[in-house]
C-alpha cells in the first residue's frame, strides 16, 4: 500500500467510537458524493451541528450568544448533531445526499479526510481573507493535521492528546516516585508491583477498549517500540516492532495479568478499578468531577523514550463545499470566532481539551487557570512530544475500529499477535485499494 505522492498529507484525533465497523465502512463509502448543484439558503442565518465534545453544549451556546453580540446581523443555531463524532458524521453523510446541509459541522479525525477526498467539504484557504483567519496563531500541529492536497480543510477546535492518568495514593504504597513511567519497559517492572497494592479485582493499568478508542491510545506505544500501524499508505502491522508491542499489550493482560481492557477507561480510574490508564485530556473535566473519596491524582507524559510516544487527536470544523459561498465566507467568520484566543480559553478550560490558539496560552486568565490546574498543563508541555497520527487509522474507512478490534483480540481473547495482526493488514490493505487508492490524485 506505499504511496509516497503525498509526504505532507496529515493526519489527526479523539473521544469515543460507537458506530459499528459496517456501519463505518457503508457511511465511509458513500460519503462525500461531492459535486452536484449548489444549495441555496440564507446566508445571515448559520447552522452549527456538533455533538457538543466534553459535554461543552453551555459553553457552545455562550459563544454562540458572544459571536451574535459582535455579529448582530447574524444568527447561529446549535443543533445535536449526534452523541458522538460518529452520529455527526452520519447525519452528515445523509445531508450530503439530500436535506438541508449545516454551515458549520464537527468532524473528527477519522472522517474529516474522506469528505475532503471526495469533494464533500470546503477547503477553507481561499475564504481565509474574507473571513479574518489568521491561520498562523493556530499551534502548527493542530492545523497540518487537517492538511491535505496542499489545502486546509478544517480549523481546530476540540482538541487532545491522550495523557498518562495515574493514583498517587496507590503509587506511594508501591513505593513508586511520583511520576509516570519513562518507557513502557519500566512500566512493566512497575505493573506487578501496583497490582499487589491494588489486589484482586482491580488492575495496576487500563487501556480502553476499541469502542472508546484502544487504536488511538495504543498509537503512541506502539511508536515508542519502533513499530507503526503505516508508514504513509505502506501498512507495518507485520513489522517486529510492531509485533514487539502488540506482545507487551498481550503479556501484561495474560501473563503478567496487571492490565486490562476496560469499556468506561476515564470512570474506572475514577472509582479505583485502575489505578493508572491512557485517556484523553477531554477526560479531566469528567475525572475530576466523578472521582469516589478523595483521589488524588496526577497526569503525565506518555513515555517516550526514543522521541514522540504521544499522539495528536480530537476534531476539528469544516464547512460543506455545496452551500452558497457567502454562507461559506459567514461559517468561517464563526469558526474564526468560535476558536480565537479568548473563546478557545474559555472552552478548554471548562472541558480539558487543548487551547487551539498560540496567542492563548500567553492570555493571563489561561496563565492563572494552567498554574491552578497542573494536570491540564501536563498536555501543553507534552505537545513537542506529539506527532500526527498513521494513515491506516485515521484515513482508512473503519480503520480505527479494524484496529482497536484486533488489539481486543489480543488483549481479551489471548490471541497470536502476528495472526491477528496479519489478519488487520488484510483487511486494511483490500479497503486502501477499493475506496483509497483509486480516488487520490495523480
Amino acid at each position: 500500500m506505499s504511496d509516497v505522492r503525498f509526504p505532507a498529507l496529515s493526519r489527526r484525533g479523539f473521544l469515543g467510537a460507537s458506530a459499528a465497523v459496517a456501519t463505518g465502512l457503508a457511511a465511509s463509502a458513500c460519503a462525500g458524493t461531492g459535486g452536484g448543484d449548489q444549495r441555496s439558503g440564507d446566508s445571515g442565518t448559520l447552522t452549527f451541528w456538533s455533538n457538543h465534545p466534553g459535554t461543552s453544549k453551555d459553553q457552545e451556546l455562550e459563544i454562540i450568544n458572544r459571536f451574535q453580540a459582535q455579529h448582530p446581523d447574524l444568527k447561529v443555531t446549535l443543533v445535536d448533531a449526534g452523541k458522538n463524532y460518529e452520529e455527526v458524521s452520519q447525519k452528515f453523510n445523509a445531508a450530503l445526499s439530500g436535506g438541508e446541509l449545516p454551515d458549520v459541522v464537527v468532524l473528527s479525525d477519522v472522517w474529516w479526510f474522506n469528505y475532503a477526498l471526495n469533494g464533500s467539504i470546503e477547503p477553507l484557504d481561499g475564504h481565509f481573507s474574507a473571513a479574518g483567519v489568521k491561520v498562523e496563531d493556530y499551534v502548527d500541529t493542530f492545523v497540518a493535521d487537517y492538511k491535505f492536497d496542499g489545502k486546509t480543510w478544517a480549523l481546530p477546535y476540540s482538541r487532545s492528546t491522550p495523557l498518562f492518568y495515574y493514583n498517587k495514593d496507590v503509587w506511594a504504597k508501591a513505593g513508586l516516585p511520583d511520576r509516570g513511567p519513562e518507557s513502557w519497559q519500566e512500566f512493566d517492572e512497575w505493573g506487578p508491583k501496583i497490582q499487589s497494592v491494588v489486589g484482586e479485582g482491580k488492575w495496576a493499568h487500563g487501556w480502553g477498549d476499541a469502542k472508546n478508542y484502544l487504536a488511538w491510545t495504543f498509537q503512541g506505544p506502539n511508536w515508542t517500540f519502533g513499530g507503526a500501524y503505516s508508514d504513509q499508505w505502506k501498512l507495518r502491522f507485520t513489522d517486529p516492532a510492531t509485533i514487539a508491542a502488540g506482545t507487551y499489550l498481550r503479556e501484561s493482560i495474560n501473563v503478567k495479568k496487571y492490565a486490562s481492557i476496560r469499556p468506561q477507561i476515564a470512570v474506572d480510574f475514577g472509582t479505583g478499578v485502575v489505578a493508572s490508564g491512557i485517556a484523553s485530556t477531554g477526560d479531566l473535566k469528567g475525572i475530576k468531577q466523578n472521582a469516589t473519596g478523595k483521589l488524588e491524582f496526577g497526569t503525565a507524559f506518555l513515555p517516550h523514550p526514543h522521541g514522540p510516544g504521544c499522539t495528536t487527536g480530537g476534531a476539528g470544523l469544516a464547512i460543506p463545499a455545496r452551500i452558497s459561498d457567502q454562507r461559506k465566507v459567514n461559517a468561517l467568520k464563526f469558526v474564526e470566532f468560535a476558536t480565537n484566543a479568548a473563546n478557545t480559553s474559555y472552552f478548554t478550560q471548562a472541558t480539558g481539551y487543548i487551547p487551539v490558539r498560540k496567542s492563548a496560552v500567553g492570555d493571563p486568565g489561561e496563565q492563572d487557570f494552567l498554574a491552578k490546574n497542573p494536570n491540564s498543563k501536563t498536555a501543553f508541555d507534552q505537545l513537542p512530544l506529539t506527532k500526527s497520527q498513521d494513515y491506516a487509522r485515521v484515513f482508512l474507512p473503519g480503520g480505527d475500529q479494524i484496529i482497536g478490534t484486533g488489539l481486543e483480540q489480543i488483549g481479551l481473547q489471548n490471541k497470536d499477535v502476528a495472526a491477528v495482526f496479519a489478519d488487520v493488514s488484510t483487511q486494511l490493505q483490500a479497503i486502501y485499494d477499493r475506496q483509497i487508492a483509486p480516488k487520490l490524485p495523480k
